[in-house]
């Protein structure tokens, strides 16, 4: 005997799809995550502060559309130790899952000697990094070094001074010892700067006359942090380290 059809209800259509997704353990997928844990060079800038842009906030557009989040933690004025200290880097390795990427970027702030809230002695900055990197691979995520990139400050032949000191050898060191990708922007910002001279150079960084924003009134004259186009410039040199050196990560990366 043929047995009547039953009307397919709202109700028996949830049912339907709960005990689909109980039987196939369906999850949504997830999406590479790429942390980013840093100083002011990278770091998302607020509203009073444009046109000041970190590089962090010019990474975005060069992946695929959808492949990669990414999540910029860095923050100004802080160094591997203050990181630590105030709960910044837990809040990273808290939310990691096997897979993601954290890069890795600090230096100009551990190097300052002349502000003790935020300085770290190079043994420190070494172990701060060591342990950064471990507390990475412990949760199967995996990090990325950085070196520091370069302040805007040329000679009077017009040369370009470095102002880091022995801490991008410090993070080489690391990288090399504990097999850790290095993306060397300490070197391939300085040949950046170069290129474009004491002058052509002052194009990248915040260097605002007065009246031109209402953020700054009174005018600012900044060589260690970027506008928009040196920010992207620093971008730029990121996504080629990635190429070269995460490739992994790399293939989620928009075409040239």
């Amino acid at each position: 005997m043929r047995m009547p059809a039953v009307p397919l209800t709202r109700r028996h259509a949830i049912l339907f799809v709960a005990c689909l997704v109980a039987v196939l353990g369906w999850r949504q997928p997830h999406h590479v995550t790429l942390w980013l844990a840093g100083d002011s060079t990278m770091a998302a800038k607020e509203a009073t502060r444009r046109p000041e842009t970190g590089w962090g906030e010019a990474l975005p557009q060069y992946f695929q559309p959808g492949d990669v989040r990414i999540v910029n933690r860095a923050a100004n004025g802080r160094s591997t130790r203050t990181f630590i200290a105030e709960g910044r880097w837990r809040g990273i390795t808290d939310s990691l899952v096997a897979g993601d990427y954290v890069f890795i970027q600090f230096g100009h702030n551990d190097e300052a000697v002349d502000k003790p809230d935020r300085y770290t002695p190079p043994s420190d900055y070494r172990a701060n990094l060591v342990r950064m990197v471990n507390d990475v691979r412990a949760h199967g995520a995996l990090p990325v070094l950085l070196t520091p990139v370069r302040r805007r400050k040329f000679s009077a032949t017009g040369q370009l001074v470095d102002t880091h000191g022995e801490y991008p050898d410090l993070m080489r060191s690391v990288a090399a010892e504990l097999h850790v990708p290095l993306i060397d922007m300490h070197r391939t910002s300085a040949e950046l700067l170069q290129r474009y001279g004491p002058d052509s150079s002052a194009t990248l960084f915040l260097q605002v006359e007065a009246g031109e924003t209402p953020n700054f009134p009174q005018g600012i004259h900044d060589n260690t942090h970027f506008r928009p186009r040196g920010a992207d410039e620093m971008a730029r040199l990121a996504v080629a380290g990635i190429r070269a050196e995460v490739p992994a990560l790399a293939v989620h990366l928009r075409e040239r």
